[in-house]
C-alpha cells in the first residue's frame, strides 16, 4: 500500500466513501483514482451489520493502487472501541493508511485516539456538530486534516443546508486549519450524485472559501469536483504572465498592475492547482 505520507501532503484531497459492508466496491472505487478510499463503518452501515462489516474489513486484501482509510463510529457509540481495535490492527499490517473520526469534538479524546494508532497512521477529523465547530481551533492541531460534515452540521444546528447558512462554519474550519498550519480542509459531500453541474459549482464555491478538496460518495463525482477546483483558463494565463514577468526576482507590472510577493504567491498557487486538477 502507498504510505500514509501521501495523505499528509498539502495537496488537493478528494476522498471517496464506500460502505464497509460492501468491500467488493472498494476496488471499483480505487479504479476511479480518488486521493483515498474511505471504507465507512458509520453512517453507511446499519447497526445490525456493524460486526459483519468489521469482519469483512479485517479479512480484506488491499490493493496498493490507492490508500485505504476507515471511518469509524463516533467515540460515544457502542461500536467505537472495536472499530478502533480493527483499524489499529490492519494499520500495523500495512493495510490501512488512515482513520476518519466522525463527530470530532473533544481534544482529549483525539489525543487518546492517536496514541492507540500505529505511528504514521493518518488521522482526519470530521467536524460536523455545533460543538465541533465551536472547538475547531483546538481540534485542528491534533489532526492531519479536517473534513467538514455539512449535512450533519446543518441537522445539528437546525439550519438550512445552503451556502449562506453554512458560510460561518466553513470559514471557521478554513481559518482554524490555517492557524494550525495544516493542509486546507476538505468540504462536505454533495448528496445528489447525478447533477454534475451542482457538484462542480459546490466544489468551486468550496475552493473560493479556501477548502482544498471535497468529500465524494460516488466515483462519477470525482471529475466534476476536480473541475470545480480547477482555475479558469484566463486565471491560468494570468499566472503564467506573472511568473514570466518576474523572471528571477524583482518587481514588474502585469496587465498594468504591480506584481509583488502576494501576487507571485497567488500565481504559483494557481498553477499548482491547475496541475493537480489536470485531466489525465
Amino acid at each position: 500500500m502507498r504510505t500514509s505520507g501521501t495523505l499528509k501532503e498539502d495537496r488537493l484531497f478528494f476522498p471517496l466513501f464506500v460502505p464497509a459492508s460492501r468491500p467488493q466496491l472498494i476496488e471499483k472505487a480505487q479504479a476511479a483514482k480518488p486521493t483515498c478510499v474511505i471504507a465507512d463503518l458509520e453512517d453507511a452501515v446499519a447497526p445490525d451489520e456493524k460486526d459483519a462489516a468489521r469482519q469483512a474489513l479485517a479479512s480484506l486484501e488491499v490493493s496498493d493502487k490507492v490508500p485505504l482509510c476507515v471511518r469509524i463510529n463516533a467515540v460515544t457509540t457502542p461500536w467505537f472501541a472495536e472499530d478502533l481495535d480493527l483499524v489499529s490492527a490492519i494499520a500495523r499490517e500495512g493495510r490501512c493508511a488512515g482513520l476518519v473520526l466522525p463527530k470530532a469534538e473533544d481534544p482529549a479524546q483525539v489525543n487518546a485516539l492517536r496514541s492507540a494508532l500505529p505511528s504514521g497512521t493518518a488521522c482526519f477529523g470530521l467536524v460536523e456538530t455545533a460543538l465541533g465547530v465551536a472547538r475547531v481551533r483546538d481540534l485542528a492541531p491534533l489532526f492531519d486534516r479536517l473534513f467538514f460534515g455539512s449535512l450533519d452540521y446543518a441537522a445539528d444546528l437546525g439550519c438550512a443546508h445552503t451556502p449562506p447558512a453554512l458560510a460561518h462554519a466553513r470559514s471557521e474550519i478554513v481559518l482554524a486549519s490555517r492557524i494550525a498550519d495544516k493542509p486546507g480542509p476538505v468540504d462536505g459531500v454533495t448528496a445528489d450524485t447525478r447533477d454534475i453541474d451542482l457538484i462542480r459549482s459546490d466544489a468551486a464555491y468550496a475552493a473560493e472559501l479556501g477548502f482544498k478538496g471535497k468529500l465524494l460518495i460516488h466515483p462519477a463525482q470525482l471529475s466534476p469536483a476536480k473541475a470545480g477546483f480547477r482555475p479558469g483558463d484566463d486565471e491560468i494565463a494570468w499566472a503564467d504572465r506573472v511568473l514570466s514577468a518576474i523572471g528571477n526576482g524583482g518587481v514588474a507590472k502585469v496587465d498594468g498592475k504591480m506584481v509583488d510577493a502576494p501576487v507571485i504567491a497567488k500565481a504559483k498557487a494557481v498553477l499548482e492547482r491547475a496541475s493537480e486538477t489536470a485531466e489525465e
